[in-house]
């Protein structure tokens, strides 16, 4: 079988994640991270809605990362997101990384907000 590596062009890929770290296009970030193909950054949680509804109009699909587990989002949390007229996503952040890459491979417009899995977030 041959693998052929992927290309990102300009996008930003998730490298990697590990106990309260993202790495992202090669820079570490602790914490919860907001990342879409222009770059990433942190993001303040669940109680952050400003920074995700920001992206109305430039992504159709935000994929929330729960942590470790799929955990429900509120509903206050998930109205604001609907009203902002993207689709949301929530799976546990692992699966979440994933999928990012692999839509933003395809040159889709999306976004992930995540949360670390469990560890120090402030190590």
């Amino acid at each position: 079988m041959r693998l052929t590596e992927v290309q990102f062009d300009s996008a930003t890929p998730i490298d990697s994640y590990g106990p309260g770290f993202f790495r992202i296009a090669g820079q570490v970030l602790r914490g919860p991270v907001l990342v879409q193909a222009g770059g990433a950054a942190s993001w303040g949680g669940p109680d952050d809605v400003a920074a995700l509804t920001a992206l109305a109009g430039r992504v159709d699909v935000l994929f929330v990362g729960t942590g470790a587990r799929m955990m429900p989002l509120p509903a206050a949390f998930r109205a604001a997101l609907a009203d902002a007229g993207f689709g949301v996503e929530p799976m546990a952040t692992p699966a979440a990384c994933r999928t990012y890459n692999v839509l933003l491979a395809e040159g889709r417009r999306i976004a992930a907000a995540l949360l670390p899995v469990e560890g120090d977030r402030s190590a």
